[in-house]
């Protein structure tokens, strides 16, 4: 196993300035940040021994050059002391607001503070290093270069901010690697499934194209595409797709809402075929390092993915884990309210979280099917779950994205 546990828990770690100016702290947000003791501790008594968290750039580095560890250090050693792996994310949709991503400049920049984490990691972690250079690149340079509903708000530059993305996370995989030469690299970003509408075939080929572009960055980062910008095979080292109710959908050639491929659908692709498909075509370690909804469906999600995890096990592919993403509750971005897509709330004074309970029971069952788990065999095949109730919340995710993407572009 790559992990020390099948199952996962992920902090929500954003970082980013909205279009108002205010800029997210999600690690603080979630009182994650004074109860990382506690929060590690409940991981690791419900089962969960790995977990992905973010290290904040805007905080470890607050002037130009100078690098302050205070905010980092104390997690990285709460995560030690409660025996959880953490994979760190370095750039999780933020960045210090003297530092311009656009800039020639940027991928040093990004080095430098990757080898200061890098530092902290082997003076606090006691172990194996595990970093994620940057979260979601192809969502970033989709949100915040071609349609301007993310940081850095740029329109139709998309294929430039990738290529920066890019250029940034092979400089801090090399400034990484240059002081913990056995640190392993994960790089996340969504897999999705677009289709051309069955009543206009006109657009299979264009729906192909979009779907096809998830494959980019990865395709960069091994040296595939692009080989100017510095990609190599071995910086390919460990893939984590990010996978939700809102990642299957129509291709609409007219800008109008889209429609969403939810799971009863007759053309949604199983998440099984999507995850084959990502190990065929890069035979490297893979995990679904995000996955979750919200609400009252959270417990029939984690059963669905946990199904489509054994099937995909079944067909031959080495999936390593699955992470519930988020973990704890948090606020939503551009409105603070409560999303309640975790497995436990927001904290008490003294760090308590109530765990939200039909949640946690699909989890030890989750657990109990994947457990013991002998190399080359799949679980046992799980009950199926209510897909109209997912269908539900599906479209409500679908919604509640529409909702802050147009609050995010000011309309």
């Amino acid at each position: 196993m790559l992990f020390p546990s099948f199952f996962l828990g992920g902090f929500e770690c954003s970082t980013h300035r909205l279009r108002s100016g205010r800029r997210l702290d999600l690690v603080a947000g979630t009182g994650h940040d004074r109860f990382a003791a506690a929060d590690y501790a409940r991981l690791r008594d419900a089962g969960m021994l790995a977990a992905r968290d973010g290290v904040r750039w805007h905080l470890v580095e607050p002037e130009p050059g100078r690098f302050d560890p205070s905010s980092a250090a104390p997690m990285v050693r709460a995560a030690r002391a409660a025996g959880v792996l953490v994979i760190w994310d370095l750039l999780h949709f933020g960045w210090p607001d003297h530092v311009d991503v656009w800039a020639a400049d940027f991928p040093d920049r990004f080095a430098r503070f990757a080898g200061a984490v890098a530092r902290v990691l082997r003076d606090e972690a006691g172990g194996p290093a595990w970093v994620a250079p940057v979260n979601e690149p192809s969502f970033v340079s989709f949100a915040g270069g071609q349609e301007g509903f993310l940081n850095p708000f740029g329109e139709g530059r998309g294929d430039e901010l990738k290529a920066q993305l890019v250029r940034a996370a092979v400089a801090g995989i090399e400034a990484v690697w240059a002081v913990l030469p056995g640190a392993r690299i994960v790089h996340t970003d969504p897999i999705i499934n677009i289709q051309a509408d069955p009543t206009r075939p006109q657009d299979r080929l264009a729906a192909e194209g979009y779907r096809q572009s998830q494959f980019a960055v990865w395709d960069m980062l091994s040296g595939r595409l692009r080989p100017e910008l510095g990609g190599r095979p071995e910086y390919l080292d460990v893939i984590g797709v990010n996978y939700y109710a809102q990642n299957q959908w129509f291709h609409n050639p007219f800008g109008k809402e889209s429609v969403l491929l939810t799971p009863s659908h007759p053309h949604h692709l199983p998440l099984r075929y999507m995850l084959r498909e990502v190990h065929e075509r890069y035979g490297r370690p893979l995990f679904v390092a995000e996955t979750g909804i919200e609400d009252e469906a959270r417990p029939g999600w984690l059963r669905y993915v946990g199904r489509e995890a054994a099937e995909a096990i079944r067909l031959g592919v080495p999936l390593e884990g699955v992470c519930l993403y988020p973990v704890v509750n948090h606020p939503g971005w551009d409105d603070d309210r409560h999303c309640h897509n975790g497995l436990w709330d927001y904290p008490d004074e003294q760090g308590r979280r109530e765990a939200y309970g039909p949640l946690l029971v699909e989890l030890r069952h989750q657990q109990e099917v994947f457990a013991g788990l002998p190399a080359g065999r799949a679980p046992a095949a799980a009950a199926d779950p209510d897909v109209r109730q997912l269908d539900a919340a599906a479209r409500h995710m679908g919604e509640m994205t529409a909702h802050t993407r147009d609050a995010a572009r000011g309309g």
